[in-house]
């Protein structure tokens, strides 16, 4: 017997540590295959909302922003790194390049939760963590966003569209100030049948214990 579980992986684009939970969380899933399916949803959540489209040197960010040296900064760099390998992602062999504003991103997911195809919010999460955090590509430009929309078979002149427009901010706000709301200030936060809070780039193992003990009730 599977049990269903509803899972709402609330992340930013621009978080390295989001996509090394994803890809943990994808590698208890399969784990657990014919005992637990999930519905995931992606939910948004800004690390740097009041970035300018123009972005910021990733090195400077994180000085700014955490007091790190370089130093620092390349033993995280490269603990993301290995993390990311063993679960099958690919970081940038040199890390970012700059930090950008991604709210853009998130109502191109929201739009595809809303609209897209089953599976497609899903496909176009993970196109736009290997667009940032792969190909280092600029996660604030429209043409990028639409891009990687159509690369997961989504309508690219409807992407354009919606990005040319206000549409799907008010909705977008209105989910950050819900999880905000809640308690969630960092992330990946991942939140099971709206109950179970499991944070952080957790290893395939916990999640894979987690979820176990979850959908047994």
């Amino acid at each position: 017997m599977t049990t269903s579980l509803k899972i709402d992986f609330v992340s930013d684009v621009t978080c390295p540590w989001c996509a090394v939970g994803l890809g943990a969380l994808e590698q208890a899933l399969h784990n657990l295959q014919g005992t637990v399916s999930a519905e995931l949803h992606f939910q948004p959540f800004e690390l740097n909302p009041q970035m300018p489209p123009e972005g910021q040197d990733a090195s400077e960010h994180l000085t700014q922003k955490y007091g790190s040296s370089a130093a620092q900064q390349a033993q995280i760099r490269e603990t993301i790194r290995q993390r990311g390998a063993e679960v099958g992602f690919t970081f940038k062999a040199d890390g970012r390049g700059r930090v950008w504003n991604t709210f853009d991103a998130h109502r191109l997911l929201h739009w595809a939760g809303l609209e897209g195809a089953p599976g497609q919010q899903y496909a176009l999460k993970n196109a736009l963590l290997a667009a940032c955090h792969t190909h280092a590509e600029n996660m604030a430009s429209t043409e990028v966003l639409a891009t990687v929309a159509e690369s997961v078979g989504l309508d690219g002149a409807r992407a354009r569209a919606i990005l040319a427009s206000d549409e799907f901010a008010a909705e977008v706000r209105e989910r950050e100030r819900f999880w905000t709301g809640h308690g969630i200030h960092s992330v990946p936060a991942v939140i099971i049948n709206d109950r179970h809070l499991i944070s952080g780039g957790q290893p395939a193992a916990v999640f894979e214990q987690a979820l176990r003990q979850i959908a047994a009730g």
